[in-house]
């Protein structure tokens, strides 16, 4: 039970420091130095956990991090760049899920290994694929919104407390989970037949 707990906050911080920091990697790519400069950068766990999202991580299966702030401001195509930052944190996370996969069957990992990798498979996948649903804050709506015309975009922003309850609706009636989990399943499945 101990072990588990451990083997499980390991892997939520490892989804949850690379989801964040691929946000603010790509954002400096693209010529915003916001994170960078406020030292989130980093994969250093310290910069990044939030401890009450880690705690509902744990308890719930759905938590947070501490976002990493990006100014769009310093993009040189605002819309397009927007869209590649949201999507990083995502992506990463499908990418490690599926690399994790990989080592699960190729590698010889014990007992304990096995348990550890799982744990990993599963939150990177999870939080992947959670965070693209398409309601503020998460990073599915920075998508959606990117694509609207601009009054859309403020009203959005000027109403986002209002979504924000919808997601805790949302995800405390179970809704989430029909829809997170056997799209995760099906991703993992799907790559675990082909390894």
């Amino acid at each position: 039970m101990i072990r588990g707990k451990i083997l499980s906050l390991i892997a939520i911080v490892v989804a949850l420091v690379c989801h964040e920091f691929a946000h603010g990697y790509v954002a400096y790519l693209l010529g915003d130095n916001t994170a960078k400069d406020s030292g989130r950068l980093s994969l250093n766990p310290l910069k990044h956990i939030d401890p009450m999202g880690l705690i509902f991580m744990l308890v719930f299966r759905i938590g947070w991090a501490k976002s990493v702030p990006i100014t769009p401001n310093y993009f040189n195509k605002p819309r397009r760049d927007m869209i590649l930052v949201a999507l990083a944190g995502s992506v990463t996370n499908l990418i490690l899920g599926a690399f994790f996969i990989v080592g699960f069957y190729k590698l010889p990992l014990g007992s304990n290994g096995l348990e550890l990798f799982s744990y990993i498979i599963s939150y990177n996948v999870m939080l992947g694929i959670f965070n693209l649903i398409p309601l503020p804050p998460l990073d599915g709506s920075k998508v959606i919104i990117s694509l609207l015309p601009m009054n859309y975009q403020r009203w959005i922003y000027s109403n986002e407390r209002w979504f924000y309850l919808v997601l805790i609706a949302f995800v405390f009636s179970g809704g989430a989970q029909k829809v997170v989990w056997p799209l995760m399943n099906g991703y993992i499945n799907f790559l675990s037949g082909i390894f």
